[in-house]
Formats: structure tokens, sequence, C-alpha cells
């Protein structure tokens, strides 16, 4: 690319809001403070998956004094956190979190009407004030001062509030200046975005630039925000595609999203995906799990009285130093005749599992369902059993039934109850994770 150019931006077509970004600091380990009568700013508290002694578990929040008392971070491995008594591990309890973010989010409904607040995960959310902030402060951060004492006082929780023109200010005042300020507010504005955001040159800390990206950048002599900003936008566009004309325009604060007018997707698919809790190498368990999941998945399509003309298979592999062939796994897609019957699904996957897979460690299995389209008839195939093909049809909509009544461990296969098996230790999962209300 060439040296920066003289460039200017006329701001005064661009939409002229005024959102909030907030942010539950540390979330899970200030709620899990808070339950045990723990300050969330003081605790040396973090929240581990699978926290036993199989050494395979992930931190998924480390309170703020362990962060900076051990270098603890959200994705650090059980393997990684010193044993120090000081350092209090526990589970997590994603029903008691989910709780806690509908309670967040009961506050923020005081300060914005229903269509205006839009939750961005567990843990963040933004809210639309353009038309009501006046109505509680005089300035935006008085406003926004407001709301952190009210959740503060309600719920004990300390959050952290992004102020901007558009929803990509809030996020990066909120990432970049918020998180960093005493008052734990930031606010950028189309006047003094550059003079707050060009100076940086850790480009993979500003939201949406990764690892991938940032490389993609400094190869093209671009090494600063400010840098991005002063590049021929039409140079960069032609080197980087779509991605190239959103990287400009967040360079210079630029957002016209309407968060009111979500698009849905333009294709449809169902997908799961399981970490398993340890490597498995057995050719066996593999299977077992990958009945599961496809059993799983083509039940969740049939609710939806669909069916799906191509089937998705990852797997991942975990390095043990001898199976290392390069690979980091394998996927692969095929279309089947559309189908929503399991005993078929599951069928091909294993095909796809047993032409592909070469012996090489497993940790990740995935499974995916596409070219969907509205269940019909049962159509028989003149190449099978009849007889065979309707009770496998009529198998499948009895084990919905039983598991709809009763739920979804009513009825499990007797494998599922074999080494490897994780269905019933799934079933109790919420995101993936423990989901239970009780201390442990």
């Amino acid at each position: 690319m060439n040296g920066r150019e003289a460039v200017t931006m006329d701001y005064s077509r661009e939409p002229h809001g005024l959102y909030f970004m907030i942010d539950n600091k540390s979330f899970y380990a200030s709620v899990e403070s808070i339950e045990r009568g723990l300050n969330p700013l003081k605790s040396c508290l973090i929240v581990m998956s699978e926290a036993d002694n199989t050494g395979t578990g992930l931190v998924l929040a480390a309170s703020p004094t362990a962060k900076r008392l051990f270098g603890i971070s959200n994705v650090s491995r059980q393997y990684e956190v010193p044993r120090d008594p000081r350092i209090l591990v526990v589970p997590p309890r994603m029903n008691l979190y989910i709780q806690k973010n509908l309670a967040i989010n009961k506050i923020f409904r005081q300060y914005v009407a229903d269509s205006d607040l839009f939750p961005y995960s567990i843990d963040e959310s933004i809210l639309d004030m353009t038309k009501s902030w006046r109505l509680f402060g005089k300035t935006p951060e008085e406003v926004a001062r407001r709301i952190q004492l009210r959740v503060r006082r309600e719920l004990g929780l300390y959050t952290t509030v992004g102020i901007g023109e558009n929803p990509v200010q809030a996020k990066l005042a909120l990432d970049l200046q918020a998180k960093h300020d005493h008052d734990l507010i930031g606010r950028l504005t189309y006047e003094d975005f550059g003079e707050h955001i060009w100076p940086m040159t850790n480009l993979e800390k500003v939201w949406s630039i990764g690892h991938r990206t940032a490389a993609h950048l400094q190869r093209l002599g671009i090494h600063s925000m400010g840098d991005l900003a002063h590049v021929n936008p039409y140079e960069l566009r032609h080197e980087m595609g779509l991605i190239g004309t959103q990287l400009f325009a967040l360079s210079w604060g630029i957002d016209r999203t309407e968060l009111g007018n979500v698009r849905p997707p333009k294709e449809k698919s169902w997908s799961n995906s399981q970490v398993l809790p340890r490597d498995y190498k057995r050719q066996s368990e593999i299977e077992l799990v990958l009945r599961e999941i496809g059993q799983q998945v083509t039940s969740r399509m049939r609710h939806h009285h669909q069916q799906a003309g191509c089937v998705s298979l990852f797997v991942g592999f975990a390095w043990d130093g001898e199976a290392d062939d390069g690979r980091g796994g394998l996927h692969h897609t095929h279309r089947i005749d559309p189908t929503d019957n399991a005993h078929d699904i599951i069928a091909e996957l294993i095909r796809l599992f047993r032409q592909y897979w070469e012996g090489q460690p497993v940790r990740n299995i995935g499974v995916g369902l596409s070219r969907l389209s509205a269940s019909q008839n049962l159509q028989l195939d003149l190449f099978q059993n009849p007889e065979r093909q309707i009770k496998n049809n009529q198998f499948d909509r009895v084990i919905d039934e039983l598991r709809d009544r009763f739920g979804k461990t009513a009825v499990i296969p007797a494998s599922s109850l074999l080494r490897g098996g994780t269905m019933l230790r799934r079933s109790a999962l919420v995101g993936g994770h423990n989901g239970g209300n009780s201390f442990d």
C-alpha cells in the first residue's frame, strides 16, 4: 500500500445516535464471588469447566485479582493454573448466570424500550439510548453512572459502559477505554475518534481484527489504526475484498447497522458439536459419540418438520506426540437423498468417518445438517426393505414423543451407558457447561 493520503471524512450523512455497550465485569467469577459473600473485585476466584483431577478443565472466567496476581486468563487450561491456596476454583453454574443476566436486562429495561435493548452475549448488552437518555441525566456519562450504581446496588455486580454515536463506537469505547478507566466508563464520538483510536498499533486489540487479519494488514504496510484510516479504500477492497471496506469504515468509527432490522440467515442449518472429556483413541468410542450427536441433531430437525439433503462431519484431532500428521482434523460434507431418518443420517456420518479417519486421537466432534426442506410423507427406497424403512421412521417418532413428554433422558440407547458415552453427562449441561444452582 502507498503511504498516507490526505483523507477527510464527511460524517454529516452518518447516523448520529447514542448507544451504550454495557459489560458485566468478569461476569461468571463476579456472580460466584457474590454468592459466597465475597467482593468480586478483591476475591481470587476462577470458574473452571471440568474442575476435577483430569487436568482437562478450561478457565471460563477469572476475577480481576486472579488475573492480576497470577496472570490467569479466560483461555488458560487447568494445568496452567498455579496450585496456590489463595485461588478458589469453582465449577460453572450456567442456570444461575442466565438468571442474573435476565435480572440485569430487567434493570436496563427501566432506561430503554424493549425494542431498543439488544442482548449481545450473556454478559454484554447494547442499549439504544438515543430517544431516552435525557430522561435520566444531564449527560450520557451521568446516565451511565446511574445505571452502574443501580446494578451494583441491586445485584452486587460491577458494570463497564462504552458510549458511542453508533454501536461500533460504543463497543470500541468499552474495550479500549472503559475497561481501563477509574469509573469504568468510556466515550467515543465522530469528532474525537481519530484522536483516541488512530494511535493504536496493536491491531489485534481492536474488535473484529484477529491475528490473521492483523498479519495481513502488517504485510500491506498498515501498522496502526491511523495507517488503516489513510490508505486508499479502493486498493484495500481490491486486496482484501469486502472485509477491506469494513475495516476502513471501522478505522473511521463508521457503523450504519440498524439493530432493529435483524436479517435471517440465508440458509438454515442444524448442527451440534462436543469437546470430549478426554482424548478418544478407540474407534468404537468415537463412533458412539458420533451416533449420539447425530441422533440429537436429527431429532431437533424433526421437531421443526424438516429433512436434510446434506450432512457434514467435523472431527478435531488431539495431539499426543505420536499421531501428529500435520492435520488439525477432518471436515467433510456429502449430499444425500433428503431424509429426517436418524438411522440413515447416522449411517452416512459413520461412513464418512471410516473413510477419512486414520487413527488419530480425537478431542472434538461436530455434526451438521443442511439443504433443508419441509418433511413430507415417507418416500420409500425401492432398493431397501420397505418394512424396515417404515419401522425406522415410526421408531424415530415414538422416541421423539417419549422425550417430549418425559424428558430427553427418558429413553437413551443402551450403548450410551458404555465407556465413552456422553449423552447422560451432557443432558445436565447448559451451553456445554454445568447448569447446577448449588455449591460443589
